[in-house]
């Protein structure tokens, strides 16, 4: 098949360029909004399962909903809605809601167990929650816990016996009312999205309005999102990459949000290539997972240009540009706390294995990210040396939800510290290194956990690798490698470190190796290597590599 075009860099509208085409706002969500609908109130803004919304009939949406919100639910200013839903058109519609009347968004993983949700939701203090369908078990549980004033509704019809956000927002419409105060501030608190965390509790990430926007905007720079961009949206509207990149991404750049229920690899392609999508953001794993898919799921005449995902290998990209005509991949950081800080730039050079630079806003006006390398003493690093990377950006989380100490414990002198060990090349390009914990200590070396993943992730017959840290008889740790292998396939240990010994250095290659049926994850598709930690049958499993050879 013939690839889709990519339009060369000057071919393009400058970023901003497209963002001057919309009057200027005041920062917050419904000022942003406002200036797209003012522009093209007829052009599409969202499509979901067949059904077509233009940015005026969102707008409506959105402004109903508010006014139900105030009025007959009594939501005000700072109060917090939680969601637990897979993707759906009232989650978008929801935030928008949530922010003109000054209140906030709390989305959660609609996978949460009981437990995990009521921690989520009673650390929030929401006063509602929407839940689709499949989730509405647990958010009844939940809603129970929280006391009776915590009002429950849910975003799809069913047999279910839950009163629908539809049907009450219709219900409220149809009486007299005044409209819903307006918010008053761009740093007025937006979302709350809670990180997977690895370690303890999950925290609660605040976002302001000014950071939303600025984040979706500077999308519109990162991947020179055009003024016709369908954007399609497969991850999930709990985090980031979705709710920031995606849906703030489309609507920044005046385009359109195509909206997919769920991540599916069997569907990709064909929902790609039927709904006419030009952009999609992805985590590697899903990269990963599409790679590895029969090619018959494949369908050729997708308009897919622009893909932004991290990290990725040479076999993604090779997969993804040669096998699926996708001619730009956009490699990539962020975190919940600091979205949209550093990447490759769009118009090159690209170097796989990178971070990238520092990823500016379009408009010269707003400040530009600030990056520091620094040593466990807080001092800046050698060139090419690695430390921990430390951020200022204007798109800066407002800090944790009702955790002071955890908010103090994050920055360092008004610089947040990532947690992340970083390198700068020659180029000036950032290189993740490892997490701080997720480095292994062996025999007087520091181990990047994540390179033997990534490494190990490599080999034909393996499907997913993670590498940990388990006590040594001298001290220190020595290396154990979880191997999740694809179906079908398996290799013997022996054989797995013997392909690996071209690969990596003697000292970072795994004394211990156990299959596993899978690797456990976090909501945002991380290896969970606290969970790997705390198994205790894994180390019992695994087989020992230095008795073996002996």
């Amino acid at each position: 098949m013939k690839p889709p075009a990519l339009p060369a860099g000057d071919a393009l509208v400058a970023p901003l360029d497209v963002l001057r085409q919309y009057r200027a706002h005041d920062a917050t969500l419904t000022g942003f909004l406002a200036a797209r609908v003012a522009a093209h109130p007829d052009k599409p803004a969202l499509v979901f399962e067949g059904e077509t919304w233009s940015y005026r009939q969102l707008d409506q949406r959105i402004g109903l909903t508010a006014d139900w919100l105030a009025q007959a639910m009594q939501v005000g200013p700072g109060d917090r809605v939680g969601v637990l839903s897979t993707n759906h058109p009232s989650t978008v519609v929801l935030m928008f809601a949530l922010a003109r009347i000054g209140a906030t968004m709390v989305p959660a993983n609609p996978e949460y167990r009981l437990d995990e949700a009521l921690y989520v939701f009673r650390h929030a203090q929401v006063c509602g929650l929407v839940c689709a369908p499949g989730t509405l078990a647990t958010g009844a549980a939940v809603a129970a816990d929280l006391g009776g004033d915590v009002w429950l509704r849910a975003n799809e019809d069913g047999d279910h016996g839950v009163p629908t956000l539809a049907a009450s927002i219709a219900a409220h419409a149809a009486q007299p009312a005044n409209a819903a105060p307006g918010v008053d501030s761009d740093r007025s608190t937006a979302l709350i999205i809670y990180t997977s965390g690895t370690t303890g509790f999950p925290k609660g990430a605040m976002h302001s309005h000014r950071g939303y926007v600025l984040t979706a905007e500077a999308f519109v720079g990162r991947l020179h999102l055009q003024p016709d961009e369908r954007v399609m949206c497969v991850m999930p509207l709990f985090h980031i990459n979705a709710l920031m990149y995606s849906v703030g991404g489309a609507l920044a750049c005046g385009g359109c949000l195509v909206l997919m229920r769920r991540f599916s690899a069997s569907s990709f392609w064909r929902f790609a290539a039927e709904s006419g999508a030009t952009e999609v953001n992805l985590v590697a794993a899903a990269g990963s997972i599409l790679a590895r898919r029969p090619r018959a799921e494949f369908v050729p005449g997708h308009r897919i240009t622009k893909m932004f995902i991290a990290p990725q290998t040479q076999e993604m990209v090779r997969v993804m540009k040669q096998e699926f005509h996708v001619p730009r991949l956009i490699e990539c950081y962020g975190m919940t706390e600091i979205p949209g800080v550093i990447a490759n730039p769009f118009n090159g050079p690209h170097k796989l294995g990178t971070m990238g630079l520092i990823s500016p806003h379009p408009d010269p006006a707003v400040p530009v990210p600030e990056a520091r390398i620094v040593d466990d003493d807080g001092h800046d690093v050698a060139p090419g040396a690695a430390g921990e990377l430390l951020i200022r950006t204007p798109t800066l989380m407002q800090g944790y939800y009702r955790d002071a100490v955890q908010t103090e414990a994050a920055f360092r002198d008004g610089w947040f510290a990532t947690g992340d060990l970083v390198r700068q090349d020659s180029d000036g390009y950032y290189v993740f290194v490892a997490r701080k914990k997720d480095v292994i200590r062996r025999k007087g070396e520091n181990v990047s956990g994540a390179e033997l993943d990534r490494i190990f992730g490599e080999h034909p017959a393996v499907e997913e690798a993670a590498a940990i840290g388990v006590p040594a008889d001298l001290g220190e740790e020595e290396i154990l490698l979880a191997v999740q292998f694809r179906p079908g396939q398996s290799v013997e240990p022996g054989e797995l470190l013997a392909w690996a010994r071209d690969r990596l250095a003697v000292h970072k290659l795994p004394r211990y190796v156990v299959a596993v049926d899978a690797i456990p994850h976090t909501p945002t598709h991380k290896p969970a290597k606290h969970k790997l930690k705390a198994d205790g049958t894994l180390f019992a499993r695994a087989i020992d590599m230095a008795a073996a050879s002996h």
